[in-house]
């Protein structure tokens, strides 16, 4: 647990949850393999998800200009914290770290039938299996080689689009297919794959809100939205060089609309 964490308390019935996947949560100096920031609504029982990308170029406070991804690795979940705070301007209330071996327990919890997905090509590159092409339901193991792959023409640009559209069916078929009574037995099940300082009242809350809500659909924004970065190569390798106030007003304008709103993602 990282007990330094100082995020702000809700305002508004408006929670922002740093979500993590790490690859090795015990490790000291792990960087972040993924960055979300899941906005839940309490008075709508909306969710959203913002994927922020590992190679995106910002200021650490006390570290210069750094891959995003460092954060985590220089100071944890609280340095990424302060990070958003200062280059965008978020306030963050909660953190999530999940290791990649808890995420495929975690998927056979919440989604027991599995997830359908759409396999343009074969994927084999680095995740350790091979998943051939087309439509096909995939469970734990699986489902994480197809959100971990990343050697295909959009790079880490479609591993990010394969994670918000998992995250997005994962959560219509946990809402689908439990009720209630089912969310305290998901936690404990779950709470040894997960480190997190969101209160077991608020998790529950969360999901009884979900499962209220589960016709809503999730909205997903990627930062940097398109047409708003460079690709350049700097001390610190391939990294993404954002307009930082174009990104900063995106994300913010993203995270306070409606769910009247049309969906913003890019």
């Amino acid at each position: 647990m990282f007990h330094d964490f100082q995020g702000t308390e809700p305002q508004f019935g408006e929670i922002n949850i740093l979500l993590f996947g790490s690859d090795s949560r015990g490790e000291e100096h792990a960087r972040s393999d993924t960055l979300m920031i899941a906005h839940y609504n309490q008075n709508t029982h909306s969710m959203k998800i913002a994927s922020i990308m590992r190679d995106t170029y910002v200021d650490i406070p006390g570290h210069g200009m750094q891959k995003i991804n460092a954060a985590f690795a220089f100071g944890g979940p609280e340095l990424v914290r302060k990070t958003i705070k200062e280059n965008f301007d978020v306030d963050i209330n909660y953190y999530a770290v999940v290791d990649f071996e808890g995420f495929s327990k975690i998927v056979d919890i919440v989604a027991p039938n599995g997830v359908e997905v759409d396999i343009p090509y074969e994927m084999s590159y680095g995740i350790g299996m091979t998943l051939h092409p087309g439509k096909q339901i995939l469970h734990g193991d699986k489902l994480l080689g197809y959100v971990r792959f990343r050697h295909d023409r959009l790079s880490d640009f479609g591993r990010v689009e394969r994670q918000q559209e998992v995250v997005s069916k994962i959560k219509e078929q946990a809402v689908s297919v439990h009720s209630l009574v089912n969310l305290p037995k998901i936690l404990g099940v779950a709470d040894p794959y997960i480190d997190t300082n969101v209160d077991t009242p608020t998790i529950l809350s969360i999901g009884k809100g979900l499962i209220a809500g589960k016709s809503k659909s999730m909205e997903s924004i990627r930062i940097p939205v398109k047409d708003s970065y460079e690709n350049e190569t700097v001390n610190v390798g391939a990294v993404l060089k954002i307009d930082i106030n174009k990104n900063k007003q995106a994300l913010k304008d993203f995270l306070a609309s409606t769910e009247d709103e049309s969906n913003t993602s890019q």
